[in-house]
């Protein structure tokens, strides 16, 4: 940068003609724009005393400032100021370098109308401008709209598939990327490591192991480079699908890790319940002067909440404020079930009525569920009232009530929620569960009736009733908020979705397979219990991974230790 200062200053001191003046500062202020040594407030400067900025430095600018580390619409501004110029016009460049801007902030309003001007301007057919306008739209959620300009695209490169199957990944259409992947490669287009993050982080999503294995080997075969993002992906991956000693290994491999790489392998061991595991590699991750971020102590929080280590908890928290980083509502989300877990609910009330930021619906459920586990009525009823407050119409609170006044023996009053609740009609979402057999997921509500083989599920539900009885176990009946007869809350009790799905299961696999159910609620008491005298009795592993965390179940034992 100094030796191109001496030259900035060269130009500027010499009498030289106008064209000459805006050539070369034009070159100077794009070097410093896009060079990875370059300064783009330097550049800003160069590029106000620059007499008549031809398109390629406007284009540098507005690219520059798309790529800085916290953009702003500095790049927008810019276009509009070139527009309004007049001349020199904007270039199938200018319009993608601008779209790209747009979307590195989610600007959606401003992206459309730089649509529209793609429109006007007569380049709504270049594949370069089309295929910035998929990315656009996808990064800004607006999928319908991306995959109206990529159907229009005749000639589809690379990027633009990567980016279709990216935007379908943004708003968690797995099918979707699935589906999209399978007419890449039926199209001759081979893809490469960003296409391949996409697709590994839509098996994440969806926690498909079979898929997610096949994907991996679909990259060993293509020989596509296992880079440092799609190592963190691959790690991911199997970190959420339930192989987190596979997660372990990749992880290993990495020759470069970086704080996303850490972060990754931290919060995966901590959903997995390995708590001294996912400590011990934050300590790694600081003796190898990896900066953590705001995930790194999501993960740590985390680990700390599944063992009820509380004064690491709190020292965890204090090491992050000390960072600099601003807790985020995840954050005293991890603390307040820490608090809770521990049995610290006053404790975790304080902290949620001294937050920095308005507390969430989230947080005081939280709170709730706290207040149903320690069964204290008083502070669960004024968290309640909150609660109903804040969001009247949402399910789970009315659910959360209700379970905190069966939890005490109030029955009347856990009646008056449901009368409430049935009063307002509001219907609960459907506890729902899957399993993956044989590459293909079969889901199941509670009772499902709608399963092609539910006639035959229900005779090895019996089958399984049977010997879990033999066993000497009941289900603890106040499970079901219902008040109703014992019989009808134990029928009901075994007709939940994951029972459904690990039947199915050990019907259609054999030992030694893993069965893995993914639920996308908590799982409960009474599910926990059994699913850990199934994998004792019929001596299989079963994997269950709900909302919160994941739960290894064998020979009658849970990864958990009963702490969730």
């Amino acid at each position: 940068m100094r030796i191109l200062r001496q030259i900035h200053a060269h130009v500027l001191t010499r009498c030289l003609p106008v064209p000459s003046i805006s050539f070369s500062l034009s070159k100077i202020a794009a070097f410093c724009a896009l060079s990875a040594v370059g300064d783009i407030s330097y550049a800003r400067l160069v590029f106000s005393q620059i007499p008549y900025p031809n398109i390629f430095c406007w284009n540098a600018m507005i690219r520059g400032f798309s790529r800085v580390e916290n953009p702003s619409k500095e790049s927008i501004s810019l276009f509009k100021k070139l527009v309004r110029n007049g001349y020199p016009g904007p270039n199938t460049f200018t319009l993608a370098f601008v779209l790209k801007a747009c979307s590195v902030i989610s600007a959606f309003e401003e992206g459309r109308q730089v649509h529209a001007r793609v429109l006007r301007s007569g380049f709504g057919s270049s594949p370069f401008v089309q295929t910035a306008l998929v990315n656009m739209y996808g990064r800004c959620a607006e999928v319908w709209c991306a995959r109206l300009v990529f159907d229009e695209i005749s000639e589809r490169n690379l990027v633009a598939w990567s980016a279709m199957i990216s935007g379908y990944v943004k708003v968690g259409l797995v099918e979707e990327t699935f589906g999209l992947f399978r007419e890449m490669q039926m199209a001759g287009v081979v893809p490469d490591q960003v296409t391949m993050v996409s697709v590994i982080s839509a098996c994440a999503s969806a926690g498909s192991l079979d898929i997610g294995r096949w994907v991996h080997a679909y990259v060993e075969k293509q020989m596509i480079e296992i880079d440092l993002e799609l190592g963190t992906a691959l790690v991911n991956m199997y970190a959420k699908c339930g192989c987190i000693e596979k997660a372990k290994a990749i992880f290993r491999k990495l020759s470069v890790k970086d704080t996303k790489a850490w972060s990754s392998m931290i919060v995966g061991l901590a959903i997995h319940g390995l708590s001294e595991d996912a400590l011990k590699a934050f300590s790694l991750m600081e003796e190898a002067k990896v900066k953590p971020d705001h995930v790194t102590f999501l993960g740590v929080l985390s680990a700390c909440g599944q063992c009820s280590l509380v004064s690491e908890g709190r020292r965890f928290w204090s090491h992050m404020l000390e960072s600099g980083i601003k807790p985020s509502m995840e954050h005293y989300g991890c603390m307040v079930d820490l608090l809770y877990r521990a049995g610290l609910v006053e404790e975790a009330h304080f902290l949620v009525q001294n937050m920095e930021i308005p507390p969430n619906p989230v947080i005081w459920r939280k709170l709730l569920t706290g207040c149903k586990k320690n069964r204290m009525l008083e502070t669960g009823e004024i968290i309640g009232e909150q609660l109903l407050e804040l969001e009247p119409l949402n399910a789970e609170n009315y659910i959360l009530l209700s379970s905190l006044y069966a939890s005490v023996s109030e029955w009347e009053k856990m009646r008056l929620v449901r009368v409430k609740m049935k009063e307002k009609r509001i219907r609960p979402i459907p506890a729902c569960s899957s399993v993956e057999v044989n590459g293909i997921v079969h889901e199941f509500t509670m009772g499902d009736l709608s399963h092609p083989e539910a006639k035959e599920l229900r005779e090895v539900l019996r089958e399984i009733s049977e010997r879990i009885h033999e066993t000497g176990y009941r289900p603890p009946i106040t499970e079901i908020l219902h008040k109703v007869i014992n019989a009808e809350k134990e029928g009901a009790l075994g007709q939940h979705s994951e029972k459904l799905a690990i039947a199915y299961g050990l019907w259609k696999t054999k030992a030694p397979a893993v069965i893995r159910v993914v639920k996308n609620i908590t799982i409960c008491g009474d599910c926990h219990e059994v699913t850990k005298i199934i994998s004792k009795i019929y001596d299989r592993e079963i994997i269950v991974r709900d909302r919160v965390r994941f739960h290894k179940f064998v020979n009658g034992s849970c990864t958990c230790k009963d702490y969730w």
